[in-house]
């Protein structure tokens, strides 16, 4: 079994191993939380001086996010989309998306003057990636297209709750006048 950093930085360097590995590994989903509230605080720190949600903000929204988007990917990866080898629980999905959150430790780059934005740009798109690249091993596809149409529903049904939590709470409104 590799250590947490060795996971961390195996999730980071997309490889399918570490993907695997805590994928089956039922007792890393604390290791994957770690990874994301890290992700989380480096992000809340990179975005203090762009007024972002500060570091308490990102904290709780990243491991409610986690939570909610390995339940929605899980349902749609299980249930609509499933391939003929398809098998998974919501623990896979967990791990293998919070351990996908590595890039995001480097979210604190944030703040170098002038190209923190783009930093953060790329971090996120590697992070995107990581993410496809943990629901495809995490949901036993054979190709990775599937594994982007269900990461696009997902975040599409996500978007549309998210919305419609914002409206519900007065968070974002529409000035219809």
């Amino acid at each position: 079994m590799a250590s947490f950093v060795d996971r961390v930085l195996g999730a980071a360097r997309l490889d399918i191993a570490t993907y695997e590995e805590v994928e089956a590994d039922a007792t890393a989903t604390p290791q994957a939380m770690g990874v994301v509230a890290l992700a989380a605080l480096s992000a809340g720190i990179g975005a203090v001086t762009t007024g972002g949600t500060g570091v308490v903000g990102s904290l709780v929204g990243a491991l409610v996010g986690w939570a909610a988007w390995a339940a929605v990917i899980w349902l749609i990866g299980t249930k609509l989309l499933p391939e003929p080898q398809t098998e998974a629980d919501i623990g896979q999905l967990l791990r293998t998306i919070g351990f996908a959150a590595s890039p995001g430790l480097l979210l604190v780059l944030r703040l170098v003057p002038l190209i923190g934005g783009l930093i953060a740009l790329v971090i996120w798109v590697w992070q995107l990636t990581a993410t496809v690249i943990a629901v495809r091993q995490a949901l036993d596809y054979k190709s990775s297209g599937r594994a982007v149409a269900v990461c696009l529903i997902g975040w599409v049904i996500y978007l549309v709750v998210f919305l419609g939590i914002a409206l519900l709470f007065g968070v974002v409104g529409f000035d219809l006048g």
